[in-house]
């Protein structure tokens, strides 16, 4: 199996139940925020998987369906059988009111935002909290009246009826989202459900899992040899070090220069590398035949699954150099493993392909490591830095795996990948020099298909767009615009158009998410 698990060693889990949310991955990292294992299965997960799991409670998410349609997402059966807590949030509460008798509307006032919540009997959900709260609603449907054997706990001006509580069982419901920052008092929610109701013991620790990845790494690996596909970005980079700590010299990384990546990052790599961290890299100097293979492709997923097949067959080449290779590790993480679809969902929706996700081919003759597999990003940067990975490393903004190929927004070439990657400098290094560049969690520039006349000097220019975009957030479930200072930005577009010839226009882009994603592909 490839999946480098914990659920299986006598670690309290929470289950948690996807039903569509934009919220769901961030329901899972409150809870393991929490020191306690989570895990994320679709709503339609085969009873097996549940029972493998063997969780101590469940949360149902939200999700964008109305229970008053047929054939929308319902709780299994199941579910109820393993007489364990569970807990509705949004549509999961809707959905648990339907199937256990109650009735759900459609609401003519529909909220969306803060809300102010008035508990208004006591429950162990709702412990050591003030009587009245903001919490965050996201709906348009609501429960109107109770299942038999319900109690009502807490109320909304527009939802009545907005938690719900089992007289007899742990079973409770909320129409707000407590995984949410703006929610009051959500963790705490959240810690009374999953601690108190469910008395999960907090044993999700940095360290041990450590100590228990390097060990199922020597396991796995014995005395055979890996070879890591190394980009640079915070994954792979604490892969290579976790791997680096339990085989030494058995490690082999592959650095790809594909031509897509931040200007000065290839030297930057093979320095980090190669001469402080003394592992055995190869440099594998791609750039053409990545560019060759995207010629003519301006679809972005296309885009994705050619550059992600490029890097496969690259390692694969790489590996019949390099003689009695068994095994290929990648830096996947879980949100890369949800947003693709890996987690055997029965109607599995792709939001984007992961170039490092879904295993591989049949005619690589290797076996797949991947310990980061069920981890988030933070988590990834705390294992790293207990690892001894330099904090600026770290710390560096996100970078997609498909590099600037999903920058550039159409056809990648040789000649915008380069104007992309003069502008995207210009932005970041400006960033570090202004102070800003912590104060934002992700910055980078776009080539805009389109041109602009432009005036320099006396003489006018028609030339590309660049589009730079900055964002503020905790999570990257949801994020805000960064409100950079007007003078910053006016002298970021003035050194971008004088510096660059083939630029006559820069934009900033103002979108938050949703409605918006950070990237642009």
């Amino acid at each position: 199996m490839n999946k480098f698990s914990v659920a299986k060693k006598n670690i309290d889990t929470i289950l948690v139940l996807d039903f569509g949310s934009q919220y769901t991955q961030l329901i899972a990292r409150r809870v393991r925020e929490s020191n306690v294992y989570s895990e994320i299965l679709p709503w339609d997960i085969n009873d097996e998987k549940i029972k493998e799991i063997s969780p101590v409670g469940i949360i149902l998410s939200g999700g964008p369906n109305s229970v008053t349609n047929s054939f929308t997402p319902r709780i299994p059966q199941s579910i109820f059988d393993l007489n364990i807590p569970i807990l509705g949030i949004c549509y999961g509460m809707q959905t648990l009111a339907e199937q256990l008798g109650g009735q759900v509307i459609s609401s003519d006032e529909k909220e969306f935002g803060h809300s102010e919540l008035e508990i208004i009997n006591s429950s162990l959900l709702f412990e050591g909290m003030q009587k009245k709260i903001n919490v965050w609603m996201s709906h348009g449907d609501q429960v109107k009246d109770l299942p038999t054997e319900f109690n009502l706990i807490a109320s909304t001006r527009s939802a009545p009826i907005a938690a719900m509580e089992h007289k007899t069982k742990p079973i409770y419901a909320i129409q707000f989202h407590p995984e949410v920052t703006h929610t009051t008092d959500g963790k705490v929610i959240l810690d009374n459900f999953i601690k108190n109701i469910c008395g999960s013991n907090a044993d999700w620790n940095m360290n041990d899992l450590i100590s228990e990845r390097i060990n199922e790494i020597k396991n796995k690996v014995g005395n055979n040899k890996v070879l890591l596909g190394l980009s640079g970005g915070v994954d792979s980079s604490v892969t290579a070090a976790l791997l680096h700590k339990a085989i030494g010299k058995k490690l082999t990384c592959v650095f790809v220069d594909n031509g897509l990546l931040r200007k000065g990052e290839a030297e930057a790599v093979m320095q980090t590398f190669k001469d402080n961290m003394s592992l055995n890299v190869i440099k594998s100097d791609s750039e053409d035949v990545f560019l060759r293979h995207l010629k003519n492709i301006e679809d972005p997923e296309q885009k994705r699954k050619i550059i992600g097949r490029t890097f496969i067959d690259i390692f694969d080449a790489e590996a019949l150099k390099l003689k009695d290779i068994k095994f290929l590790a990648q830096g996947t993480i879980y949100p890369d493993v949800i947003e693709s679809s890996g987690s055997e969902s029965n109607e599995a929706r792709v939001i984007k392909s992961h170039h490092n996700v879904g295993g591989l081919p049949e005619e690589m003759k290797l076996d797949l490591v991947e310990p980061l597999r069920d981890l988030f990003k933070d988590e990834v940067r705390n294992m790293g830095s207990k690892l001894g990975i330099p904090i600026e490393m770290l710390n560096r903004h996100p970078f997609p795996g498909p590099g600037l190929g999903v920058r550039i927004i159409g056809e990648v070439t040789k000649e915008k990948t380069k104007i992309l990657r003069d502008a995207d400098h210009i932005f970041i290094e400006e960033l570090i020099k202004f102070g800003l560049y912590d104060s934002v969690s992700q910055a980078f520039a776009v080539f805009l298909p389109i041109k602009s006349v432009g005036v320099v000097g006396d003489e006018r220019r028609y030339a590309e767009v660049i589009g730079l975009r900055a964002v503020e957030t905790v999570d990257f479930m949801t994020a805000k615009w960064a409100h950079l200072p007007y003078k910053f930005l006016e002298h970021v577009s003035n050194r971008i158009v004088n510096e660059i010839e083939e630029v006559s226009r820069v934009v900033y882009d103002i979108s938050s998410k949703p409605p918006a994603t950070i990237e642009w592909e």
